[in-house]
């Protein structure tokens, strides 16, 4: 029994510790959950959007697969990703809605200090670079009379830097397919009042390096907002809610996994999840195509993975091709 409790260890100590140094490469999924929230459907007006998102993440504590912190591993984890993305919307309608495919170039930054104690293990880590790059080639997007609402497929490249074993990587080594769909349901004629819910799917391949293929996970994030107007002409509003993001693990790891010497099944790695709630608020200026976003997410609830809080802001601004015409006052 003893050896067991301390091969369970040994094994979240091995990925918290081998794993967690780099900001997308530990045996969790690839997806980082904060990405949406309020607007979860909503897809930008005809034209080339660019939009900028930076994301920290930070734990300083590990728990193992009844959501406890496990004892004796102290330490702190953290990841900046900052997100380049570039939508384009054409102006004609496909299958009565919007095509909407986008691309997003990331760069990340990632540290981990840890030691466990009783043990002369006490480590660090940490990588920076342009990390792993989402694609969403099919993206379809409807404007229906109380929601919007979009779904695709989506691929996760390996463009970061990842070798086995290292401790600078800032890539997952491996292929992700995604299915992913968002929903905005206007509660109010006006569309003031929102209630939102992002979903997706994810599918790995095999890690470079290795025989080990992580398992699929299921992401979902929601928001509920209310729109304020700042200015009496709309020209200025302000969005407030409340968010949140829930993420599991849905299928067991492929393959082994090598800790102190002794080769472990991956299937034996308990499945993670974790679920969070917080805050956002977004300034939006609908007349120039401009909003900025700020939201905090605190995690309540965490299984087989790190437990800590999420800070996402940014903004994102569209080029409208063609160009609206212009109004009388």
């Amino acid at each position: 029994m003893r050896f067991r409790i301390k091969l369970e260890t040994a094994i979240f100590a091995c990925i918290f510790l081998g794993g967690a140094s780099s900001a997308l490469a530990q045996q969790k999924g690839q997806y980082v959950p904060g990405q949406f929230g309020l607007n979860a459907g909503v897809i930008p007006d005809p034209g080339v959007t660019y939009a900028n998102l930076a994301l920290n993440y930070s734990a300083t504590q590990l728990n193992n697969a009844s959501g406890n912190s496990i004892p004796g591993i102290n330490g702190t984890y953290s990841f900046w990703v900052d997100e380049n993305i570039f939508y384009y919307v054409p102006k004609h309608k496909f299958l009565g809605g919007y095509f909407m495919p986008y691309i997003a170039l990331n760069y990340a930054n990632g540290e981990l200090v840890a030691n466990i104690t009783g043990t002369n293990l006490n480590t660090g880590g940490g990588g920076s670079g342009f990390a792993d790059m989402y694609v969403q080639p099919i993206n379809f997007g409807w404007h229906l009379k109380r929601a919007d609402v979009n779904v695709g497929y989506a691929f996760s490249a390996p463009t970061g830097r990842f070798t086995q074993g290292a401790s600078d990587n800032v890539g997952s080594g491996y292929w992700g397919n995604n299915i992913t769909s968002g929903t905005t349901f206007y509660l109010t004629k006006n569309k003031g009042t929102s209630a939102n819910l992002s979903t997706a799917w994810e599918i790995h391949g095999q890690k470079s390096g290795t025989n080990l293929t992580p398992g699929q996970a299921f992401t979902m994030e929601w928001g509920l907002g209310q729109v304020l107007p700042l200015k009496k002409d709309m020209s200025r509003l302000l969005q407030l809610g409340f968010v949140g993001y829930d993420q599991w693990q849905v299928s067991s790891n492929g393959g082994t996994v090598t800790v102190a010497g002794i080769p472990v099944r991956a299937s034996r790695i308990p499945y993670y999840s974790v679920h969070a709630l917080g805050v956002q608020a977004n300034f939006i200026l609908p007349a120039k195509d401009l909003s900025a976003f700020f939201k905090y997410y605190d995690e309540y609830h965490a299984l087989a993975r790190p437990q800590g809080r999420t800070i996402v802001f940014g903004f994102s601004w569209t080029l409208r091709i063609p160009r609206p015409a212009a109004q009388t006052p």
